[in-house]
């Protein structure tokens, strides 16, 4: 009789080869693109907490809690043992590691704080870094930055809140605002009959005796981040649809009415808790003019906008390097697949993706900072750049984590890798603050509108004019597109902008062969319809040499 094996001694069909070793921990700031960024974009001064809010970000510990946060996802509670209505919503407690350390790095409102140049863009840059946890928790911190230009249009309102908005303490609990040492704000602005078409919100704004004051009565169809703090509510008031600011606690400690009735059940983003709220003589604080509620959020949607990019941009960043690592460390036909020539093909590909995206990220975050500060050329770049970047890298966020997932083959379609939730948050980012039709749609109003931003893009773009040809031809083209811009061809115009845009960035601040396989392939036709199909004349070491960890 063949006796079993002892309980300590592995079974022999069970043996592990040929399979890679734990990403972490690994430092999520190991990106030349991203720390070149930070530093022209003017917040060098960041550099050494980004890199150490990097190693934190690829910690095991880290990594572990997006994991937890994201198997044990919020619960809604919407009473009390004793029958008390509460609507609350429990979280694990790993979501709360996360946004507690979100929140004391400064990725919420702190920049609006900081009186130094480059502020937003290290914000931003910890977005990029931080964001290779877990994206759910960047919602709240999101609307929470994103808050701050609004409630200004209401100096008293931000007298009180923007102090606490602007902090670095988390505090969870559901508590009377001005008690707390920190605040979240969330945002209630789509109703279920309109969506992006906000002018046909139906809740309903009643002025109360108190000047300032008014009563809710209404139903949301997304409010984020539930828990949060105070929240900013689109209504129609008797001057036409106004924006409010709804806290969660009255000042004299009661709780508002804030039914949540139900959380969604999305596709990804799962982390985080999305909710149906219904007011019923809901208090709330006007925040600018009455019938001035799109004007008043115009500027939250811009700071919001560029955090869908920036997300869109972690995760191909995150997703690369996991690529990378497994591509690296795993074998196929005799051959690790990092060394085969068209697995190179496809990880260059991503990565000229990743690097263009993040480059404009970066860019972007720029511009923010200093039209903050009153430059009105980088305002003008803004507003057209912004909506340009929103559009084309949150569309190309969902093909490029489908690539990198497939790099892991069958591995990376298990749970335990990690990659079926990161292809599964990369279609929000399109979504939010306004999907694809409805970006594209904002760059022509804004050209039509505007003139001042056509002539803001054509200024950046003529900084790289006569570095590549293949850029002069497709800033050409562009000009001859504006003339014939239509709606039903809108989004053939953005696209070309913002390709057009990405190359003038790479040719001026990447190393040549990044530029040069970049302009060959998105400008110069030489590029197939999938990833992975650069042309041969790439320079694929060179890519890839810049873009891996540890080299290519």
């Amino acid at each position: 009789m063949v006796s079993p094996p002892a309980p300590d001694q592995p079974a022999a069909t069970h043996a592990v080869t040929n399979q890679p070793v734990p990403l972490a921990p690994y430092d999520a700031s190991d990106d030349p693109v991203l720390l070149e960024g930070l530093r022209r974009e003017g917040a060098d001064w960041a550099e050494e907490g980004l890199r150490r809010l990097g190693l934190r970000a690829g910690s095991a510990e880290a990594q572990e809690w997006a994991d937890q946060a994201n198997r044990h996802e919020p619960v809604l509670r919407t009473h009390d043992r004793y029958g008390n209505r509460v609507d609350e919503v429990d979280f694990h407690p790993s979501w709360h590691h996360l946004m507690r350390t979100a929140v004391a790095e400064g990725l919420a409102g702190t920049p609006w704080a900081e009186d130094r140049t480059g502020a937003h863009v290290a914000r931003t840059a910890g977005g990029l870094v931080w964001g290779h946890t877990d994206a759910g928790h960047g919602c709240p911190t999101s609307m929470t930055y994103a808050a701050i230009p609004a409630l200004r249009r209401e100096p008293e309102l931000a007298k009180v809140y923007e102090p606490l908005l602007t902090g670095r303490e988390y505090e969870p609990e559901l508590r009377v605002p001005t008690e707390k040492r920190g605040l979240l704000a969330g945002m209630g602005m789509t109703e279920k009959q309109g969506g992006s078409d906000v002018r046909t919100n139906t809740t309903a704004a009643s002025p109360t005796a108190e000047s300032g004051v008014y009563t809710l009565r209404g139903h949301k169809w997304f409010t984020s981040a539930p828990m949060c703090d105070v929240f900013l509510v689109l209504a129609q008031a008797p001057g036409g649809l106004s924006c409010f600011l709804v806290p969660r606690v009255l000042p004299d400690g009661s709780r508002n009415t804030f039914r949540i009735q139900r959380l969604k059940d999305k596709l990804g983003n799962r982390s985080n808790a999305s909710s149906e709220p219904e007011f019923d003589g809901t208090v709330a604080w006007l925040v600018g003019p009455e019938g001035q509620g799109v004007k008043t959020i115009i500027e939250m949607v811009n700071c919001t906008r560029l955090d869908c990019v920036m997300m869109s941009a972690t995760l191909m960043r995150r997703t690369l390097v996991e690529a990378g690592h497994h591509a690296r460390h795993r074998s196929a036909f005799g051959a690790r697949l990092i060394d085969q020539p068209l697995m190179r093909n496809v990880l260059a590909d991503l990565a000229l993706e990743s690097e263009a995206a993040t480059t404009l990220t970066l860019r972007l975050a720029g511009a923010a900072d200093r039209a903050v500060r009153g430059d009105t050329g980088e305002q003008a770049f803004r507003r057209i750049a912004t909506a340009v970047g929103k559009y084309w890298v949150t569309k190309r966020g969902p093909a490029f984590t489908a690539e990198a997932l497939e790099c892991l083959g069958g591995n990376g379609y298990v749970e335990d890798s990690g990659m079926p939730r990161h292809y599964r948050e990369a279609p929000l980012l399109s979504i939010w603050e306004g999907s694809g039709n409805v970006n594209a749609l904002d760059v022509l109003r804004a050209l039509r509108r505007e003139p001042d931003t056509a002539q803001a893009l054509f200024g950046e773009l003529a900084l790289a004019q006569g570095a590549d040809a293949r850029l002069d031809t497709a800033v050409a083209r562009l000009k001859d597109l504006l003339v014939t811009a239509s709606e039903a061809g809108a989004r053939r115009l953005v696209e070309h902008m913002a390709l057009t845009l990405q190359a003038s960035l790479l040719v001026r601040h990447a190393p040549p062969a990044v530029a040069d396989a970049f302009c060959a392939s998105r400008l110069g036709g030489d590029w197939g319809h999938a990833f992975g199909t650069l042309p041969d004349a790439a320079d694929l070491d060179a890519v890839l040499g810049r873009a891996l960890p540890g080299g290519g």
